[in-house]
């Protein structure tokens, strides 16, 4: 059984690369911007998910597609991939100081028959001036990630405290998908390997 990594996030393939476990990365061709947000971050984050599972599915019916995805939920609104760095400078002057979620929905799919699961990791940013705020956006790309960061590597100094799966952040949350995973029969247990 082949397993399609329905994702074009680094992250998430270096995430799923800590087990010996065969895959190929195949990004979903699924539009994003026909799913509008309705006031549910988990809804919202399952059901794209799931449409790029679903879409991968018809490709390859007789492959086991595996798909996540994260938004941020900061009062009351999503905060996916910034358009810009203008956008992207608004994103953490928002969080500077304050907690925010992340969610992270994931779906597990073969032919018609699909399993989905999210986690949510609170996170506490710390207070942030404009320079700093410019200077980490100088520093480390930041277009391609929900919130306009990534929490590892330097990633850190923005964070005071998190709550939850660190993992779930970076966009694989480890222990949510392999629940999923047990549903066809496979346990990341047995890919551990010594190395």
């Amino acid at each position: 059984m082949r397993i399609i990594l329905g994702s074009q996030s680094p992250r998430r393939k270096e995430i799923l690369g800590y087990f010996s476990l065969p895959f190929d990365q195949i990004p979903s061709s699924f539009d994003e911007e026909t799913v509008s947000f309705q006031g549910d971050p988990v809804s919202y984050a399952t059901e794209l998910s799931s449409k790029k599972a679903q879409s991968l599915a018809e490709k390859y019916p007789s492959d086991l597609i595996i798909s996540a995805d994260t938004v941020v939920f900061f009062e009351g609104a999503i905060y996916n991939k910034p358009k810009d760095q203008e956008e992207a400078f608004s994103m953490l002057k928002k969080f500077s100081g304050k907690w925010q979620q992340v969610f992270t929905a994931h779906t597990v799919q073969k032919g018609d028959l699909a399993y989905s699961g999210f986690e949510e990791t609170k996170i506490l940013f710390n207070p942030l001036t404009d320079e700093q705020i410019r200077l980490y956006h100088g520093c480390f790309p930041n277009l391609d990630k929900a919130g306009a960061y990534a929490i590892q590597h330097a990633g850190s100094i923005l964070v005071s405290r998190i709550e939850g799966c660190y993992y779930n952040v970076m966009g694989l949350s480890v222990n949510t998908l392999n629940k999923l995973l047990k549903q066809f029969g496979l346990d990341l247990w047995s890919t551990l390997t010594t190395k």
